[in-house]
C-alpha cells in the first residue's frame, strides 16, 4: 500500500534553482556555437544594446554562430533600463520573425529583456504576464544568455525588472521559468565595461550578497553562496573598477556576481531593493547606482536587527573582530559601505543625483508598498521609517 504524506500548514521547505548549464571561465564565451549545436533551431534572436552594437560584440556573437548558417536577427532597441513598452515590442517583432532560440547578450537591462521575450513568444496574450496578474508557467523557446558586466547576475536569476511608465515605479517578474537554460560567463566579455559601470553593476551584485545573506529566506545553502561572494569582493571590487584591463581582478567580480546572483534568486533580497524601485522609476537612476547609494542608509536602521550577521560581514570583508562587540559591527559595516561610494567615484547623497527633495514623501510611499521585498527584511519598516532613511541618503549622512 502506498503510504500518502500527510502535508499539513507547518511545513517549511523551499527549492533551490539555478540554470539548467551554468559555465564561468575565461575563453568561455567561443563555446557558444557548441551549445547552439545542440539545438534543432531555425532562427536565432541575438538581444542586446546599442552600446555594445557600436562596440561590435553583437556583430562577435553574429561572426561566431556563422559556421551554422542559420538566419540570425538582431534586437538591439535597448538604451538605459528596460520597460514594459519595450519588452512587449521585442516580443512582437520577434515572434514576427519566428524565431525559436533567443541569445541575450549585455548587462542585466538586456539579459532581462531577452529571457522575458523568451518565455512569452509562445504566449497569445502577454497582459496577464506583463501586469503581474498571471505567473508565467511555461517556457518553449530556448534561451542562452552571457553578461558583460559583473553585477546584475540577471543569467542565475528569477527575476526580471522594468520600469512601469504609468505608474513610475519599477515592477519584477518572477518565474523559475525566467531562468536561462545556459548561462555563460566569461570574464573576458567584460573587460571593456566602463568604471562607473564596473562600479555600480559591482556593488550591486554585494548588495545582493548582503541582502540575500539577512533576508527572511535565507537557508543554508544560499548563505554559502552569498558568504564567498562577500569574501571574494573586496579583493576585486576597486581592481576592477580603476584598472579595468586587470583580468584576475574582472574573473573575481565575474564570480562575486555569479555567486551573489544565486544566493538572490534562491533567497531573494530586501529593503534596499524596495527603496531603489521608485528612484528608478520616476528619476531613471540606474538600478546598480540606486542600490549602491541607498545600502549603507538603509543597513544603518535595519542592520540592528541582525547583529550577529554584521560580525559575520565584518569578517569576511576583512574589516575586524567583532564578536565581543557586535553593535561596532554594524558601524563598521555600515563605514565601509559608505566610504566605498567615495572610494569607486560613485554618488553618495540623492541630491547628487537630482532628486527633489518635495518628491521623498512621495517615493516612501511607493516603496512601503513593495511587501514582496519588505516582507523579505528582518527589520519592519514603516512608511515614515523609509522616508527618514531617503532624507538621510538625499542629505548624505548616516
Amino acid at each position: 500500500m502506498i503510504q500518502m504524506l500527510n502535508r499539513t500548514s507547518h511545513q517549511v521547505f523551499q527549492d533551490f534553482c539555478m540554470p539548467s548549464n551554468l559555465r564561468v571561465g575565461i575563453g568561455a564565451f567561443s563555446t557558444l556555437l557548441d551549445e547552439v549545436q545542440k539545438l534543432q533551431v531555425s532562427k536565432i534572436a541575438v538581444v542586446s544594446d546599442k552600446g555594445l552594437e557600436r562596440a561590435g560584440v553583437v556583430q562577435k556573437v553574429i561572426d561566431l554562430l556563422d559556421p551554422m548558417s542559420i538566419p540570425t536577427v538582431t534586437f538591439t532597441e535597448i538604451a538605459g533600463e528596460p520597460t514594459f513598452r519595450l519588452v512587449r515590442e521585442a516580443t512582437f517583432q520577434l515572434k514576427k520573425e519566428k524565431c525559436d532560440l533567443i541569445i541575450g547578450i549585455g548587462g542585466g537591462s538586456a539579459l532581462d529583456v531577452a529571457k522575458t521575450v523568451a518565455a512569452l513568444l509562445d504566449k497569445s496574450e502577454l497582459t496577464p504576464y506583463l501586469s503581474g496578474a498571471e505567473r508565467i508557467e511555461s517556457r518553449t523557446i530556448p534561451c542562452i544568455l552571457l553578461p558583460t558586466t559583473s553585477g546584475t547576475g540577471s543569467e542565475v536569476t528569477m527575476n526580471a525588472i522594468f520600469g512601469d511608465e504609468e505608474q513610475e515605479l519599477k515592477r519584477g517578474i518572477v518565474s523559475p521559468v525566467l531562468l536561462p537554460d545556459v548561462a555563460i560567463v566569461d570574464p573576458e566579455l567584460t573587460l571593456s565595461c566602463p568604471p562607473r559601470v564596473t562600479a555600480a553593476s559591482g556593488v550591486d551584485a554585494f548588495t545582493h550578497a548582503i541582502e540575500s545573506y539577512v533576508a527572511v529566506k535565507a537557508t543554508p545553502l544560499t548563505k554559502i553562496y552569498a558568504e564567498k561572494a562577500m569574501r571574494l569582493f573586496p579583493s576585486h571590487i576597486v581592481r576592477s573598477v580603476h584598472n579595468g584591463k586587470d583580468l584576475e581582478a574582472r574573473t573575481g567580480m565575474s564570480w562575486v556576481s555569479v555567486l551573489a546572483g544565486v544566493s538572490l534568486a534562491n533567497a531573494g533580497v530586501g529593503a534596499v531593493h524596495a527603496l531603489a524601485y521608485p528612484l528608478g522609476g520616476k528619476y531613471h537612476i540606474e538600478h546598480g547606482v540606486a542600490n549602491a547609494l541607498l545600502m549603507p542608509y538603509v543597513f544603518n536602521v535595519t542592520g540592528t536587527t541582525c547583529m550577529e550577521q554584521m560580525v559575520e560581514v565584518a569578517e569576511f570583508l576583512k574589516i575586524g573582530d567583532f564578536k565581543a562587540n557586535p553593535h561596532d559591527a554594524l558601524e563598521a559595516v555600515v563605514n565601509y559601505l559608505y566610504k566605498l561610494l567615495k572610494q569607486l567615484d560613485l554618488p553618495y547623497s540623492l541630491a547628487e543625483l537630482g532628486v527633489s527633495e518635495e518628491s521623498l514623501p512621495q517615493l516612501a510611499h511607493q516603496a512601503s508598498q513593495i511587501d514582496r521585498l519588505l516582507s523579505n527584511t528582518p527589520y519592519r519598516l514603516s512608511e515614515q521609517k523609509i522616508l527618514q532613511i531617503y532624507q538621510n541618503a538625499y542629505a548624505g549622512t548616516l
